[in-house]
């Protein structure tokens, strides 16, 4: 028997208070046949709303009801800079996905927008906040957090010390933290070590 194409058409409404930012979301809409976006007076309609923020907080997650309180929406958040926000209240809030605005590629936000609306077979299961780390830097991170220094890290990984610094720099640049007790921080809450 030959496999289901899904060619439903999603509806999709966009709230981005950066109008360059909204322009580009729109454009990722347009490029996908798939998906029609929805002026923002129809946004109870739609079978996903995509959110951008720079920062997503507790402010941020408290202005989703506000633009739809459909006990059923399902929200994309795309971010731009940091994730504040309880991962808890976000899932209560309708957050079914998150992208880093860095990683927004055409695809991925058609993917990720369908997937959200649950067109594609298989809705996502849970909010996804953290950037996917090698497996270099997960090491590095989780010998930071047991407590070593990065030249104890380097004879334990074979690896110059250089390396290893270079390596948690990428690390931090990726989850935008700010120094190595975030990162790794940031690591165990996601929990990627």
């Amino acid at each position: 028997m030959p496999q289901q194409v899904l060619t439903e058409t999603v509806r999709v409404a966009i709230h981005a208070p950066a109008p360059l930012v909204r322009a580009g979301l729109a454009g990722f809409v347009a490029l996908d046949p798939r998906l029609r976006e929805l002026p923002p007076d129809r946004i109870r309609e739609a079978d996903a709303i995509v959110v951008a923020v720079e920062v997503a907080d507790a402010f941020a997650l408290d202005l989703l009801p506000r633009l739809s309180d459909a006990p059923d929406a399902r929200f994309l958040v795309v971010v731009g800079k940091e994730w504040r926000a309880d991962l808890a209240a976000a899932r209560q809030r309708g957050v079914r996905a998150v992208v880093w605005w860095d990683f927004c590629s055409p695809d991925v936000f058609a993917r990720t927008v369908r997937g959200v609306a649950g067109t594609d077979g298989s809705a996502p299961t849970r909010v996804r906040t953290a950037p996917r780390l090698n497996s270099r830097e997960v090491d590095v991170l989780r010998l930071i957090a047991e407590g070593k220094q990065c030249d104890e890290i380097a004879v334990e990984l074979s690896y110059s010390e250089r390396t290893v610094r270079y390596i948690l720099y990428g690390a931090m640049k990726r989850t935008r933290t700010r120094n190595r007790a975030h990162a790794v921080s940031y690591a165990i809450r996601a929990g990627l070590i």
